[in-house]
C-alpha cells in the first residue's frame, strides 16, 4: 500500500537503542511498504482551531546496516530525516509509543489523541484503553488467571497479605522494566521499610502478588495483535540471584513456542483487548499467571521475530491499515 501515512509518538529518538526498540522495528517496516512515516514527542503537539497538529521529523530511511548492538543510543547516523509540521488529521494512522511512567503528561497527551480519534484518524492504541487501564491493575480484570494479589497502600494490610501467602514480590503500579520489585521472604524482616519506601509513607497503592517460582524458568512475553496472540514468546529467564527476569534489569532473553496454558489466558484475555482498541498488547505470564498486561509501548518485537522469522511489525501494520482503511470508507458519503 503506498501514500500511506503513519505518525508515532516516541520518546527523543536518541534515547531508543536503534537494533532492538520495537518502535524502530515498525518505522523500518513502514518504509519497507513505501509508507511515509512522521515521529513525533509529546511536548511537541498541539492544538489549533480544534486541530491537533505537531512539529516533528518525516522518516527518510534507516540504515539497517548500523541496527547492531555496536551502535550506541545516542548515535544519529543510523537515520536520516527532515523537520516538518504536520496536522495529524492528514495522517492515516497514529502511534501511541510513549514509554512509562504515565505522567500528566502522557495523561494530556491521550485526551488530545482522542479528539483526532473523534475527528476519524485511527490511533493505536486507543487513547480511552491507554488512559483507564494501568498495565498491571488491568490483569485484575482476568482472576481466572491471576497470582493471588493485593492491591493498597496500608502496611497492616500488606503484612496480613504476606502472612497469609508466605513469600510475596511488592510492585510500583507505574514503573517499568523491574524498577522497584521487591520480594519479601517469609521472614517479612525488610516488609516494611519497602512499603514505607513504594508507597511514599502510605500514600501511594501498590501491587503485593504471591511470589512464583516458576520465575526461574522465565518471566515470558506475549505479543497480541488484535487480540491474538504471536505463536512464539520471549521468555526472560533471570540470571544470579536476582529474581527480575526484565531484559533491562539483566534477564536472559529465550524464544519459546506458546504453550497450551498459555493459549488459554490469551483466549480469556484477547476478547477485551480487541473491545477496547488495544492492537498490540504484552501479556507477561509466569508459570500460569497473567502478572501484567503490557498497552502502552510493548516491547519484544525484534527478539521473537529474529529467532523465528515471523514478520510481526507487519501483521500489526496489516490490522491498523485495514481498520484505518475501514474508517476513511466509513466516512465516505
Amino acid at each position: 500500500m503506498t501514500h500511506f501515512k503513519m505518525g508515532v509518538i516516541i520518546d527523543p529518538i536518541h534515547s531508543l537503542t536503534p537494533y532492538k526498540d520495537s518502535t524502530i522495528a515498525l518505522m523500518l517496516e513502514a518504509l519497507n511498504r513505501s509508507w511515509e512515516v512522521y515521529f513525533f514527542e509529546m511536548n511537541a503537539l498541539s492544538i489549533k482551531a480544534g486541530q491537533l497538529e505537531a512539529n516533528g521529523e518525516r522518516l527518510l530511511s534507516i540504515d539497517t546496516s548500523l541496527l547492531i548492538p555496536d551502535v550506541k543510543q545516542c548515535d544519529t547516523d543510523w537515520y536520516k530525516s527532515q523537520p516538518i509540521a504536520c496536522p495529524l488529521a492528514s495522517l492515516d494512522v497514529v502511534l501511541m509509543r510513549k514509554d512509562p511512567p504515565y505522567t500528566m503528561s502522557y495523561h494530556f497527551t491521550t485526551q488530545m489523541l482522542r479528539m483526532l480519534a473523534n475527528q476519524g484518524t485511527l490511533v493505536s492504541n486507543a487513547p480511552r484503553a491507554l488512559r483507564e487501564y494501568n498495565e498491571k491493575l488491568f490483569a485484575l480484570e482476568f482472576p481466572d488467571c491471576i497470582a493471588p494479589t493485593l492491591v493498597g497502600s496500608k502496611l497492616g494490610l500488606i503484612q496480613q497479605f504476606a502472612k497469609n501467602h508466605g513469600d510475596i514480590v511488592l510492585k510500583p503500579l507505574d514503573a517499568m522494566g523491574g524498577q522497584g520489585i521487591f520480594k519479601i521472604d517469609s521472614r517479612r524482616t525488610n516488609l516494611p521499610v519497602a512499603v514505607e519506601l513504594l508507597t511514599q509513607g502510605g500514600q501511594l497503592p501498590i501491587m503485593a502478588q504471591k511470589f512464583l517460582p516458576e520465575i526461574s524458568a522465565g518471566d515470558k512475553r506475549v505479543l497480541m495483535i488484535n487480540g491474538e496472540p504471536i505463536p512464539y514468546v520471549l521468555a526472560r529467564v533471570p540470571q544470579g540471584e536476582d529474581i527480575r527476569g526484565n531484559l533491562a534489569a539483566g534477564g536472559k532473553g529465550i524464544v519459546q513456542p506458546l504453550t497450551d496454558a498459555d493459549r488459554k489466558i490469551c483466549d480469556i484475555i484477547g476478547p477485551s483487548l480487541r473491545e477496547k482498541g488495544i492492537h498490540l498488547a504484552g501479556l507477561d505470564i509466569i508459570g500460569e499467571h497473567v502478572t501484567e498486561i503490557n498497552i502502552t509501548s510493548p516491547t519484544c518485537i525484534r527478539e521473537i521475530a529474529s529467532e523465528t522469522g515471523l514478520n510481526i511489525a507487519g501483521q500489526l501494520l496489516d490490522t491498523l491499515a485495514q481498520e484505518a482503511q475501514a474508517l476513511k470508507a466509513h466516512e465516505l458519503p
